[in-house]
């Protein structure tokens, strides 16, 4: 069923609110302000809008799904660390029963060998990783397919 102005849930996991400023060779010179803006441009060309939120805590995460999922249509999620080890946020995921795509700014699978396993992607449709911040322009193009399709 398409949806017209579907909103899309766009969340970031711990220490994303310090890109920009952290580690750049990893995850680029951008802010978090800076990506939510482009996601949300190129989210409005494409006829929908954007809620953003970002915590340095799990529970916080999981009570912005449970709130706003039943008012979206896809999620973009960047876990930070909370990928290798939240199933908490697994089972949030699933449980919110939206299309979701993982995003990762650096490429987590060249990285430490425990940044390697993602125990949320099972629950996302998809995972991007290593592309910084084009990485949530394409989970947006296959969130914006995946609503159109559906």
């Amino acid at each position: 069923m398409w949806l017209d102005m579907a909103t899309l849930l766009l969340i970031h996991g711990p220490n994303l609110n310090l890109l920009g400023a952290r580690e750049p060779r990893h995850y680029g010179a951008k802010t978090l302000r800076d990506i939510e803006g482009e996601v949300a441009d190129a989210a409005k060309r494409l006829g929908h809008t954007v809620s953003a939120f970002q915590s340095n805590h799990e529970g916080a995460i999981i009570d912005f799904l449970q709130k706003e999922s039943p008012k979206a249509a896809g999620i973009i999620i960047n876990p930070g660390a909370l990928t290798h080890y939240s199933y908490a946020l697994y089972d949030a995921l699933r449980d919110t029963k939206l299309p979701a795509v993982e995003v990762h700014l650096s490429d987590i699978a060249s990285r430490e060998e425990w940044r390697r396993v993602s125990v949320t992607s099972p629950a996302c449709i998809a995972q991007i990783s290593g592309k910084k911040e084009a990485g949530y322009i394409e989970a947006l193009e296959i969130l914006d397919a995946e609503i159109k399709s559906g």
